[in-house]
């Protein structure tokens, strides 16, 4: 692969953990508002909180968070196959 186009690849990638962690801020604090208390390890298991599941905005915004993190995963698989 080109110099040029791993650049670009790792580019994305360090935008992409941008994104990520700025959405995970986003989902625990709304978390947060729903369920004061709630830490992120809480929030990787929704089903431990109904009043997390009910929300449908909060959900939403986990579903949002959890499609940045399979993108970032491809990314960083393609990345991968460059150097291998």
């Amino acid at each position: 692969m080109a110099a040029a186009k791993r650049d670009t690849l790792a580019l994305i990638d360090r935008l992409m953990l941008e994104m990520i962690e700025q959405q995970e801020h986003k989902v625990l604090a709304m978390a947060r508002q729903i369920h004061p208390g709630l830490t992120t390890e809480d929030i990787r298991n929704p089903h431990d909180f109904p009043d997390l599941i009910q929300n449908g905005i909060w959900n939403f915004e986990d579903g949002i968070l959890s499609g940045l993190k399979s993108a970032h995963m491809a990314l960083r698989a393609k990345l991968l196959e460059s150097v291998e």
